[in-house]
């Protein structure tokens, strides 16, 4: 199988760092699972000059390197290479985290990964051309079976695999979302995303 992994939320605790930044930056205080929205301006209420600064901010290299693993991530997605599976990394974090990055997928055993950005968002530090960017044309030439998500903004990106199994890992600011199809399935931890994947 083909294995789509989202980075952010689902790698790595990036929305509970992102409570604390705001907390130290702002005096914002919106513990995790009070964090409603994806986008963070509105969860924190951030103005845009606030908002430009706190992203700046949570992609400093020292602070992306500090992210907890999610618990179970690197387990199972070690498991799925030992069975011969194939398994990418697609970020919308912008190009200019690469390095860090795939320096904290190393750190965490997960060296034998391909880390792309897809240009989900219009990053204005977005590269192109570069081997491990992705602009959307190139991402929808690209074949998954299955794809581990978070972001609710982030589904519209599966449209062009009506087969693909999108396992969405639970969080806050997803729990109200209504999911496209039955092919979408919430998931509570790497263990349930383990089995279910087991299954298919």
């Amino acid at each position: 199988m083909k294995i789509y992994v989202d980075y952010d939320d689902c790698l790595c605790e990036t929305a509970r760092s992102f409570s604390k930044i705001a907390v130290e930056m702002f005096g914002k205080n919106v513990p995790y699972e009070k964090i409603r929205f994806f986008d963070l301006d509105k969860s924190f209420d951030l103005t845009d000059e606030e908002f430009r600064k706190f992203m700046l901010k949570g992609h400093e290299p020292e602070v992306l390197l500090s992210y907890e693993e999610t618990p179970g991530a690197s387990e199972v997605i070690n498991e799925w290479l030992s069975q011969g599976h194939e398994v990418s990394v697609i970020t919308g974090r912008p190009f200019s985290a690469f390095g860090p990055s795939r320096l904290w997928l190393d750190e965490h055993g997960l060296k034998d990964i391909p880390l792309y950005c897809l240009n989900k968002y219009g990053r204005d530090s977005f590269i192109r051309d570069s081997e491990f960017s992705l602009e959307l044309e190139d991402y929808y030439k690209m074949h998954f079976d299955i794809a581990v998500e978070d972001s609710p903004k982030a589904f519209k990106f599966f449209d062009h695999l009506p087969e693909l199994k999108v396992l969405v890992f639970d969080r806050p600011w997803n729990r109200e979302c209504e999911f496209p199809s039955g092919n979408f399935t919430r998931c509570f931890d790497w263990e349930s995303i383990r089995k279910i994947s087991r299954s298919m």
